[in-house]
């Protein structure tokens, strides 16, 4: 705890203030901002009254493709013989695969109903650089139905046994791409579609690209040669050289249909769309951008926001972090509830690792190593550097990192400053919830007063939706 804190709490008038409501489970959390604090936003979205029905109409009829029957015909082998692969996302996003009102039961009744034997349907989950699924997840992901009917496989970028060289993309890169993937006759990519902080938005390609390819290929996807591109970044599509690495990479491997959901705040779908890969993010962008973009006139001193579902861990809420860059002012601050209910709440070891460099060298330097003919790529040495993106603009002191879930003595590790040093000796026997509630809460009286000692009246923001909502400045680009 903070030496100041107590004394600085005592001295805060919150007369006035208004609740907002931080979305967490076991929450959500109800925390106190001064009267003026403005809510961003996204707007609302049209969900589907009969998700089924739009599932079923985005498979028969696609768009900018043809249909799987034309697909499959047009592969001149018998219907028996043929081989299918499908990849999912895994449980990092939350794709409504399970039951009749998901996208993957319709899809394998399809395949079945044209003839396609279900021993001869594989799924795959893409996890790219990501750790493989439990049996739990997959059955969270996917229903015991699925699980137990079907062959079911995670992607391992670093098993050569299973990766098979595919050619190079337009800026040299060579993809070795999963083989049983790529022998497919019939190759199927499934996600969601939402902004993405470095390739504009995710679904469609990425699912190829980094979700099936091996580590030398991700090297090049998640280089610093890409990431500190400008364009590299939310719903910019134009010159975003992430975007048009993995559209690339995927349009070399020859992906035959694609389906992906858009989904509102509250995890509904607001929309379904299937066919060819190009067409299917075009449609998917286009919907998405009506509610999530928040114009942005001027920046905010304070901004509170969350790690949402996707922040399952502290390497996945480097999205919510990326996010509110557009909203914060420079040397500003941004409070951040971290919601890391993952088994392993930071991230692997080699994250782990590289987080500890982040906070040794500092944003610059760890760039300057990253570039050097000397370094050995690493395994997520890029989310490290997206977070050195965030202690550019607002430093350590700026970035307040309050989750329960995280042992205090491991954030001398990570970057930025940490709840616990919000936390009365009375909030550290709370319940989970209240205790990052108490985080959060005293982090908004301290910066709000030190702003005020300063005699500023600080302008501050909540981002209701955290990493899905979108921030902008200026104008974005079309996929």
């Amino acid at each position: 705890m903070r030496q100041d804190l107590i004394s600085i709490l005592g001295g805060v008038n919150t007369r006035g203030w208004k609740k907002v409501k931080v979305d967490f489970t076991g929450g959500p959390l109800v925390i106190s901002v001064p009267p003026d604090c403005t809510e961003l936003t996204m707007k609302k979205a049209g969900i589907l009254k009969n998700p089924a029905k739009e599932i079923q109409r985005a498979i028969d009829q696609p768009c900018g493709g043809p249909t799987l029957e034309e697909i499959i015909r047009g592969k001149g082998k018998e219907t028996g013989q043929l081989r299918v692969a499908i990849t999912i996302s895994d449980i990092t996003r939350p794709v409504p695969y399970q039951g009749k009102k998901g996208i993957l039961l319709p899809l394998l009744k399809k395949l079945q109903a044209l003839g396609v034997p279900r021993e001869n349907i594989l799924i795959i989950v893409g996890t790219g650089t990501h750790r493989s699924s439990t049996p739990k997840e997959k059955l969270e992901m996917l229903s015991k139905e699925i699980v137990s009917g079907y062959k079911i496989q995670d992607h391992d970028c670093e098993d050569s046994s299973i990766l098979v060289s595919v050619g190079k993309t337009p800026t040299g890169t060579q993809v070795f791409l999963n083989k049983f993937f790529h022998e497919a006759d019939v190759k199927i990519a499934t996600g969601l579609t939402e902004s993405h902080f470095m390739a504009g938005a995710s679904g469609g390609r990425k699912a190829v690209c980094p979700g099936l390819v091996d580590l030398r290929t991700i090297q090049k996807f998640h280089s610093p040669d890409f990431l500190e591109s400008p364009w590299a970044t939310n719903l910019v599509f134009d010159g975003n050289p992430c975007h048009e690495e993995s559209l690339a990479v995927a349009k070399a491997v020859g992906v035959d249909f694609t389906m992906t959901v858009t989904l509102d705040k509250d995890m509904r779908m607001t929309g379904v769309f299937a066919g060819d890969l190009e067409k299917v993010l075009e449609e998917a962008v286009k919907k998405i951008k009506t509610y999530v973009a928040i114009p942005v006139k001027a920046e905010f001193d304070i901004v509170l926001t969350h790690g949402g579902y996707v922040g399952r861990n502290h390497y996945q809420t480097a999205k919510a972090a990326v996010g509110a860059l557009p909203a914060v002012k420079e040397n500003g601050v941004i409070i951040l509830a971290a919601d890391n209910r993952d088994t392993e709440p930071v991230g692997g070891a080699e994250y782990k690792t590289l987080t500890h460099l982040l906070k040794l060298q500092g944003a610059d330097r760890y760039v300057e190593l990253l570039r050097s003919p000397a370094w050995k790529f690493t395994k997520d040495q890029w989310e490290p550097e997206v977070w050195g993106k965030v202690l550019r603009k607002v430093g350590e002191e700026g970035l307040i990192y309050c989750t329960p879930d995280i042992p205090e003595e491991v954030f001398t590790t990570l970057p930025g400053a940490s709840g616990y040093e919000f936390l009365t000796p009375a909030g550290k026997k709370k319940a989970r919830a209240k205790k990052v509630q108490e985080m959060v809460q005293n982090a908004v009286f301290y910066f709000y007063r030190a702003y005020k000692e300063k005699d500023i009246s600080p302008r501050v923001a909540f981002i209701r939706e955290g990493p899905y909502a979108v921030p902008v400045k200026g104008a974005y680009g079309s996929p």
